[in-house]
């Protein structure tokens, strides 16, 4: 007893900074994501199409990606159904928040992406029998809020804000559904099928329309894909050292690289309604940390 009073300052030790370092790659993952983002929304200025965007990101990360991480298992889970409906839905995600970065500023689009959270949200109480929580649901209805205050229905609502919702609420259906298939394999190894059934899908659609390539479009397709990429790796890795209820709102962080981006490379700045709805998207996300501190009530 007495010894393993003495090892357990040692193993809390440890796990913080686990933890830490978790939230760190999390953090940094969620940066690099609008980066590429970014890099995409350059290249729509140079009438480069979303399709040949979403499909380099997906070629190049799976060629990045496949020495490293390939194995029978891997290919196991290409054998499955649910693995080609959630790439299915990524493609679709991806199409859409590049469709509507052609025409709007990327902190108002990620605005109107983050609806994404609510409905996974929604989605995994409904179908995958999770608890709701009454805490939880009072904020993602804050959130709803400012995502609200973003897109503006019905007055000043634009098709390209239209594509940006209609991208969050694929990415909600893609998160409920990549926690619907986590059970059946290695994060990596789900990382690597996602980018072989996106590569499968948008090849047929990418080489019909490859642009002329000069050297800052092949620039500007490497800094799209390497940072997409490098991104959804960190959350893969920050994932398999704390929860989700630890990481989650760290998904938030997007928000924050969406506007700095926005402004560093196009001198783009919310007005001051869509700059209020991305501060109530951001605070009520981050607020889901203290949750973890205080229970609340259960709704099922």
């Amino acid at each position: 007893m007495a010894v393993a009073s003495a090892l357990a300052p040692c193993y809390e030790n440890r796990m913080e900074r686990s933890i830490l370092f978790a939230v760190v790659m999390m953090s940094f993952g969620m940066l690099l994501i609008p980066l590429g983002d970014s890099a995409g929304k350059l290249m729509s200025q140079h009438d480069v199409s979303p399709m040949f965007v979403t499909w380099t990101r997906y070629l190049i990360g799976l060629l990045i990606l496949l020495p490293f991480s390939f194995n029978k298992n891997a290919l196991r889970l290409l054998l499955n159904w649910r693995i080609w409906l959630r790439g299915l839905i990524q493609v679709v995600t991806i199409l859409s928040i590049l469709t509507a970065l052609k025409t709007e500023p990327i902190a108002n689009a990620y605005g109107a992406f983050f609806l994404g959270p609510m409905v996974s949200y929604v989605l995994s109480v409904w179908l995958l029998r999770e608890q709701g929580n009454l805490g939880r649901i009072i904020l993602l209805a804050i959130g709803l809020g400012g995502v609200f205050l973003v897109v503006k229905p019905g007055f000043g609502m634009t098709p390209g804000l239209a594509f940006a919702a209609l991208a969050g609420l694929c990415y909600g259906m893609f998160l409920t559904a990549s926690r619907w298939v986590a059970p059946l394999g290695r994060p990596v190894h789900v990382l690597l099928s996602q980018l072989v059934v996106g590569t499968i899908l948008m090849t047929p659609f990418g080489l019909s329309n490859i642009p002329v390539l000069s050297l800052d479009i092949t620039g500007l397709v490497l800094w799209s894909a390497i940072a997409s990429m490098c991104g959804n790796l960190l959350l893969v890795l920050a994932y398999a050292r704390a929860g989700a209820s630890v990481l989650a709102p760290f998904v938030y962080m997007q928000l924050i690289g969406a506007t700095a981006y926005g402004w560093m490379f196009f001198g783009d700045w919310p007005d001051t309604i869509a700059g209020l709805g991305l501060v109530v998207i951001f605070l009520s996300g981050f607020a889901t940390l203290f949750l973890r501190k205080r229970p609340m009530p259960q709704l099922l």
